[in-house]
């Protein structure tokens, strides 16, 4: 039997809706089978190079999104606080999770849920590098060896390669859910992930 091809989870650790995401498509993957190939970017990245702005610049949006984001952590059960700061720089969170999968795959995975939940359920300021550092090495990360990754030109390069990455396969917001090649954009297209999932797609 054929190897199924692993879920592609592209994100930005300041998303909240990638938040939401996150925090269900790990389950899901594994009730199919399916691994999680995590890609965090830079959504800023993404929208300069498309010419669109984030929900936050746009008010009457941005309203509808702090209403329905509350909501939806709300019917899933997810433990969700607006941080002080939104939103925020994560390139020493998205470079700290490239160095961590390349020395330990299962623990950047992890690291992935833990910063997301100190970013919006304690409110923690992750586009501080300590917090970072702080994080990873209470999850067991070298972290004299990560802070200097976090400033190392090769780990920026990667995170500079995923970026262009996503412009050029075309994922122009978060989360980007890609499975078997067919790309589902939002927390709320997980369901139609999910059906894709159990019938081998349509």
């Amino acid at each position: 039997m054929a190897k199924k091809t692993p879920i592609e989870f592209w994100f930005d650790f300041s998303s909240p809706y990638a938040y939401l995401a996150a925090m269900q498509i790990a389950d899901m993957a594994e009730e199919h089978d399916r691994t999680v190939v995590w890609r965090p970017f830079l959504l800023g990245v993404v929208f300069k190079e498309n010419g669109s702005a984030p929900l936050t610049k746009q008010p009457m949006k941005a309203a509808y999104m702090n209403h329905d984001v509350e909501r939806f952590a709300r019917l899933y059960d997810i433990d969700f606080k607006w941080p002080g700061t939104f939103p925020l720089p994560t390139q020493a969170a998205a470079r700290a999770y490239y160095w961590l999968e390349q020395q330990n795959p299962a623990l950047a995975a992890d690291f992935v849920a833990v910063v997301f939940d100190a970013l919006f359920a304690r409110n923690r300021d992750i586009s501080d590098p300590a917090t970072v550092l702080d994080i990873a090495e209470k999850m067991g990360a070298d972290r004299a060896a990560l802070a200097a990754a976090l400033d190392d030109d090769a780990v920026k390069d990667k995170l500079k390669a995923v970026c262009a990455e996503a412009v050029e396969r075309g994922i122009f917001g978060a989360p980007m859910t890609i499975v078997d090649g067919e790309m589902f954009w939002g927390a709320d297209r997980l369901w139609m992930v999910e059906e894709w999932l159990e019938s081998g797609g349509w």
